[in-house]
């Protein structure tokens, strides 16, 4: 055997399915969390479908920054349909078993949902960034064209990346009693289940997380910084404000995003606790896509705007 092949560790069975065990402790209060977690998604995936049809059905939100927006709201209820079904079925059976091929497709399906959404939350900073300190180009710079282009480039990214990465993680042989203290297959407690050496893996994984976690963040925060600077130097008052809201609400789901992926997969190995992991996925998974909707309708006056003309046109009565 070549000195570059993983050697597993002797006296080891391979498992062929995981027990996930997060809330096996929690035993009397799984039927609430079951309709507790129903309802937020339900709630996630109804908020961002009204959020596509307004943006569809109203020609006055048919502009670059409620496109991505549009694409947001998809990539969210993709996001949180890749963990929370799964999630939800084993609220309700035991015992809380998933094959290593169903683990792989709901890896597949969060990792590559979670990484374009990091681009897309890049490609909307600079939708901004160009709105408001090239007002004058803004057409030509932000064509639907290069819209297009940056949707594509997000999608694309999060595809190719992610799946090579986790075609890699399940190549490894998995040992074991099977059992995962979280609640969906996530990479590091699914790496963490691996009889061989990981050491290469976790490097790649944390180069992937600096490469498309971090390097997007601070690419928003650069871009918010030029945008402050050219708010500041605004002459009205009202312009100042107008500008500020336009930004506010992706700020807030910038920030409800990227801050517990950081604290996740930017922090070093020995950091890392169950009961942590489990609590800032549950914020980056449930939580933050529930939030969205809300976000950008509460603290949008167009969106509102949009919703209730299309009301008024179509009452619940007439519908009826």
């Amino acid at each position: 055997m070549s000195s570059s092949e993983p050697v597993m560790r002797e006296n080891q069975t391979l498992c062929t399915q995981f027990t996930f065990v997060a809330f096996s402790s929690l035993s009397e209060l799984q039927p609430v969390l079951f309709v507790i977690f129903l309802a937020i998604y339900l709630f996630t995936i109804l908020g961002n479908l009204l959020i596509i049809c307004l943006i569809w059905a109203s020609p006055t939100l048919h502009s670059p920054m409620y496109f991505f927006l549009a694409n947001l709201s998809f990539l969210e209820m993709c996001y949180i349909t890749s963990v929370v079904p799964q999630m939800l079925v084993h609220l309700l059976v035991e015992p809380k078993t998933m094959s290593v091929a169903r683990c792989a497709a709901q890896m597949y399906g969060f990792a590559i949902f979670g990484l374009s959404e990091c681009c897309l939350l890049a490609a909307m900073a600079y939708d901004r960034f160009v709105a408001i300190c090239y007002p004058l180009r803004y057409t030509l710079l932000m064509s639907p064209r290069v819209c297009l282009q940056l949707a594509a480039a997000s999608w694309t990214t999060g595809m190719v990346m992610e799946s090579a990465q986790i075609t890699w993680i399940f190549t490894l042989p998995f040992c074991g009693t099977g059992q995962i203290e979280h609640f969906f297959c996530d990479v590091l407690p699914v790496v963490q289940m691996a009889c061989v050496d990981t050491s290469q893996n976790e490097i790649v994984l944390f180069s992937i997380s600096v490469l498309f976690i971090l390097i997007p963040c601070l690419l928003i925060l650069s871009s918010y910084a030029r945008i402050v600077m050219a708010i500041l130097r605004m002459p009205s008052a009202a312009g100042r404000r107008k500008a500020f809201s336009t930004c506010s609400s992706h700020l807030l789901v910038v920030s409800l995003f990227y801050g517990p992926a950081i604290f996740t997969y930017l922090q070093p190995k020995s950091a890392h606790t169950p009961d942590t992991d489990k609590a800032t996925a549950l914020m980056y998974t449930v939580v933050t896509p529930a939030l969205n909707p809300v976000i950008y309708t509460l603290r949008n006056k167009e969106v509102k705007g949009a919703f209730w003309r299309i009301t008024k046109r179509h009452p619940p009565s007439q519908a009826a």
